[in-house]
This record gives structure tokens, sequence and C-alpha cells, in this order.
């Protein structure tokens, strides 16, 4: 790889699944290397990254830049995967007692992270997420970063790579409907959305409250997103996890739904999901999973569930 590498080896011991993790439906902007077997890579802050599973408990991370959002890249990345978070405390020993089986099934996925990614990212990615398959959700987000994203030709010893930054608010401010809505599988009420939504945080309006979204109460953090169109209580409540570091935020589509009420025989998840069933279920998921960590809890049954229940392999 290129010389311009700098190198970390970062020791998670054996808190961090990387692969289960980036790969877990939470995070669609990571892809296999294509040169370097075993690597995974990204662009985050206009820094190319990859990372590896050096050995176990061991990752290695090669960056073109010592610093990512104003972090040493170490800094930067412990926080990236939330891991100041003892999972230990994820899942209570009432929930343990309660919930044997459940918990034989989940406790393996420990080491699935919930990560603290960029919020206008994951606010595209999940806008983009509605209704479809997380391939075509990973397709969709990289064609949206190849046509409006910066591109980075990294050349090294075995040839060269192209990656593509994801866009900046004002690459998707001012971008046209007709040509957005290529990269969101031909929809063009999506690609609106998106636009509209860019052009707010483009202005200042979203960002700030996202930046000052640790000093409010979740669901007047709900409403602000809620107010732009294509964001309802399910990708706001994605934004406020997988964006905003928000671990309360309790996220429920179908999967969540189904282990709802298969595991944990919740009556209202047998019902269509409407709004107030939405809101019904979360507050009886968090009877059961606690408040604080009730959305990273979610995210590992949600992921488990998929793999272990439904023995789904696309992510």
């Amino acid at each position: 790889m290129s010389n311009n590498f700098f190198k970390i080896l970062l020791k998670t011991d054996e808190r961090l699944d990387l692969k289960q993790t980036l790969f877990s439906g939470q995070s669609f902007t990571w892809n296999f290397s294509a040169l370097y077997s075993g690597y995974f890579a990204n662009i985050i802050d206009n820094t190319i990254i990859f990372m590896r599973e050096f050995e176990t408990g061991i990752i290695e991370v090669l960056s073109n830049r010592k610093q990512i959002n104003s972090l040493p890249i170490n800094e930067f990345i412990f926080r990236y995967f939330s891991l100041e978070i003892d999972e230990i405390k994820v899942f209570s020993p009432k929930f343990k007692n309660e919930f044997p089986e459940v918990w034989r099934l989940v406790k393996p996925y420990e080491s699935v992270r919930v990560m603290r990614q960029d919020p206008f990212e994951i606010m595209v990615t999940f806008m983009c997420a509605q209704g479809i398959g997380m391939h075509l959700i990973r397709r969709q987000v990289s064609m949206i970063a190849e046509h409006y994203g910066e591109k980075h030709v990294l050349d090294t010893e075995k040839g060269s790579m192209v990656l593509h930054g994801f866009p900046t608010p004002a690459a998707l401010a001012s971008a046209k409907v007709d040509e957005l809505a290529r990269c969101t599988n031909n929809n063009r009420i999506r690609a609106a959305n998106i636009i509209q939504m860019a052009r707010s945080f483009e202005s200042g309006k979203l960002a700030l409250a996202c930046v000052s979204s640790g000093e409010c109460d979740l669901e007047t953090l709900r409403e602000t997103l809620c107010a732009h169109s294509g964001i309802g209580l399910k990708i706001a409540d994605c934004i406020a996890l997988f964006g905003l570091g928000r671990f309360d935020a309790f996220p429920i589509d179908t999967h969540v739904k189904q282990y709802l009420w298969e595991w944990f025989s919740i009556e209202v998840a047998s019902k269509s999901l409407t709004e107030k069933n939405y809101r019904i279920m979360q507050d009886e998921a968090r009877k059961i999973l606690g408040n604080e960590y009730a959305g990273y809890a979610g995210h590992m049954l949600f992921h488990c569930w998929r793999k272990e229940v439904k023995k789904m392999t696309s992510f």
C-alpha cells in the first residue's frame, strides 16, 4: 500500500467484531477493498481509511491523514465504534434471567457495536432505505457518492483504486431532482425530499439541531427531524441512534416488529405498524430493555434476528 499511509493498531480486547458491525445494517458506505484482501475501505472527513482485523482483539487502521474530525485517528476510531460503552451493561441481569433463550442467541453478538456516524450521511442513507432491501440501499448510497461525492484516486503497487467520499450537504442541496432520482431507484419524491433536507442542513437550521441534539429530550429531537418531508419516526430514530449517538432511540422496522412479537410477546407488535402502535411498541420495548441503551440493545437484537432466525446473508 502507499507509503504515505499511517498505521495504527487499535486494541479492542475482542469487544469489536469489525465485519459484523460494519455490515449489520447501520452503515452502507464501508466496502470490501478491491485490491487488498481482508481490508474494508471508506472515506470519512476526506480521509481514506482501510481497516482489518489484524489479529484477535486488534484492529489495524491505515489512513492518509493523522486526524479525522480534529481527533487523532485512534481516538476517532475508539469513539466511532462506541468502545467506551461497556457492552456488559447493555443487557441487564433482569433481561438475561427473564429471557434466557433470547440471551443465548444474542450473546455472541455483543461485539456488534453501534457506530457514531456522520448525521448528514445517516439522514440521506436512511431516507434512501425506505421499503427496500440492504443490497439496494447500498447500491443507492454508492451511486449518490459516485455522482455527487469527491473522487479520490489512490495509486498503489497493485494498481489504482478509486473511492468516493459521501457528498456534502451543499452538493446535494444543489442537485437536480431528475438527476438525483437516477440514484434513488427512479424515485423522484425521495430525491426531492433528500434535496430539501440537504438545503435545510446547508442553511444551518438542521445542522444546528444535530449539534444540540444531546441537550434535548428524544421526543423534541424527533419532532425537529420529522418536520422534514421524507423523515418519519423510524428514520428519525435511525438518525438519532446511528448519527447522533442517542442510544435511547429505538427504531422499529419489520424485523424489529417481528422479534418484539416472537421473542417478547408484545401484543401490539402483531398488529399493523401505525404511528400509534409504533409508540406503544417502543414503550413496551423499553420496559424490557431499559431506557438508556434501548436502541443499542435493539440493534444487537435486530442483527441477531436477521442472522439467526431469518438466516439472511444480505447486508
